[in-house]
């Protein structure tokens, strides 16, 4: 009875979330965005000409690859992932594999 109050329970907790079947998505920030943060953080930028513009191609250098490589997810299903391993397995195997099936 357990196991079928655990999923009930996992379902209405999925419907309810804010990010319903949007559980994964890229993070999206620029340039600018990083730029500010550093800025607030107190380490100011203030170079001139030449290296403010090397500073800001790395900067957009940066942006772009951290949006390859970070996931904004939702609780519940990061929640899910960390409480089972074999699903989390299962979901890399299966991107892993992503075309590769006979159809």
């Amino acid at each position: 009875m357990g196991d079928v109050l655990d999923e009930a329970y996992g379902i209405v907790q999925c419907k309810e979330c804010p990010w319903y079947k949007s559980c994964a998505t890229p993070m999206r920030f620029s340039a600018e965005d990083i730029r500010r943060q550093l800025e607030s953080s107190g380490q100011g930028i203030g170079m001139p000409g030449q290296a403010d513009l090397g500073l800001q191609n790395l900067l957009s250098s940066m942006s772009t690859a951290a949006q390859n490589s970070l996931l904004e997810g939702c609780p519940v299903f990061i929640g899910r992932l960390r409480n089972n391993p074999k699903l989390a397995q299962r979901i890399k195997e299966i991107m892993q594999n992503w075309g590769n099936e006979e159809e």
